[in-house]
């Protein structure tokens, strides 16, 4: 018996654990690409740039998309991009391997194929060089052996000593003749298929908080880490009339975006939106991202009673690292495509319905049972 209770007393020292002092939330903001510069902000300093132009600039600043589309006489047309975020997982080869995934997202949200990868790298300075070298080397492997499983060659980059780990790619690809996809396309009818769930966002800052059951980090991780390359070719063979990938500013920022460029409305279904397990409770008791304020500028958009419910705006908002792709797809083809992104392995849904523009700024209504079967008529999207 007395071994039984020093067991018991040893194991509760790991099971009845305090709780976490409160941190300053200023002092615990989220990695990933929850670590974003709000979309408003940005907004304002690229307005204020006199940037310079190129003829060789065929998509650029002037018309924002996933990413840029360069043009040269005699070659064919090349996408760059470049993403770069702070640590949000505490194993560096884990982390590499999110961060190389998420990188090459934008290159497959323009339907193109990776080609090469540029390596921007931060790693706290330690006592001993050995440390240092162990943390670089294994972000530095997670990331190249995901860039190798996606055809794109490690040409270079730059390292550098900072306050936390950080990496980045600046990738660039090349375009499927005919296949190129923006976030402007979108047509009234238009099926809005998502590829991915949501929810990584207020996961890894509950994990932060030490308040995320293992299983549900382990599943958002697993999503995180499930390439785009196959959806994205799906999606381009389907006909996909525009598209974009989810990442910081949230399914709501990134969908008024499309809607935006497309200059339409969309119903959206809230209990078609995929999530991951685990997401909605923590959202439920109140936690989210470091991100959450800057993204709620989003919400004025909204408009419906499910738009009421706080956890489901929330999570409408949640910043997520490597997510899916969100395309348009023609309502004909949409059950057929969406059949194939599952059958890939993609936690894929039909989540809402393009309409036209009702007003000067773009709506998003939220609307149980909007997605009808293709020949039903569609009106346009009331303001309320």
């Amino acid at each position: 018996w007395l071994k039984d209770w020093i067991d018991r007393r040893w194991m509760r020292r790991y099971t009845d654990l305090p709780a976490m002092e409160s941190v300053d939330d200023d002092a615990m903001r989220c990695g990933g690409c929850a670590a974003k510069v709000p979309a408003d902000v940005l907004a304002r300093v690229m307005a204020r740039l006199d940037a310079p132009v190129s003829d060789a600039v065929a998509i650029g600043l002037d018309s924002p998309d996933d990413a840029a589309l360069l043009s040269f006489p005699g070659a064919p047309p090349l996408l760059q991009t470049v993403d770069f975020f702070r640590a949000m997982v505490s194993d560096p080869y884990l982390f590499g391997r999110i961060a190389a995934t998420h990188a090459l997202g934008d290159i497959y949200a323009m339907g193109g194929v990776p080609e090469t990868a540029l390596a921007i790298a931060t790693v706290p300075p330690a006592a001993r060089p050995s440390i240092v070298e162990h943390d670089l080397f294994h972000m530095m492997r997670g990331g190249s052996e995901v860039l190798a499983a996606a055809g794109a060659a490690l040409v270079g980059g730059h390292s550098a000593e900072g306050a936390e780990l950080g990496l980045g790619f600046a990738v660039t690809g090349r375009t499927r003749p005919g296949r190129l996809l923006r976030k402007g396309g979108l047509r009234p009818g238009d099926r809005l298929l998502l590829t991915k769930p949501l929810g990584t966002g207020v996961i890894l800052a509950a994990e932060m908080r030490r308040l995320a059951p293992a299983r549900v980090v382990t599943a958002a991780i697993g999503t995180m880490l499930q390439p785009a390359a196959e959806a994205s070719a799906c999606l381009a063979a389907y006909g996909a009339t525009a598209c974009t990938d989810v990442t910081g500013f949230g399914l709501l920022g990134h969908l008024l975006e499309m809607l935006t460029a497309s200059d339409a409305d969309v119903l959206l279904d809230p209990d078609r939106v995929p999530v991951l397990d685990g997401a909605m409770t923590l959202l439920r008791e109140g936690l989210a991202s470091s991100l959450h304020a800057g993204n709620s500028i989003a919400l004025s958009s909204l408009t419906g009673e499910a738009a009421q419910d706080p956890a489901l705006a929330a999570l409408l908002i949640d910043p997520q690292t490597a997510g899916g792709l969100l395309a348009g797809v023609p309502a004909d083809r949409a059950t057929d495509c969406l059949a194939e992104l599952q059958r890939l392995g993609y936690r894929a849904a039909e989540i809402g319905v393009v309409a036209p523009r009702s007003g000067g700024k773009p709506r998003v209504s939220l609307e149980a049972g909007c997605v009808r079967p293709a020949e039903a008529p569609l009106a346009a999207v009331a303001h309320s």
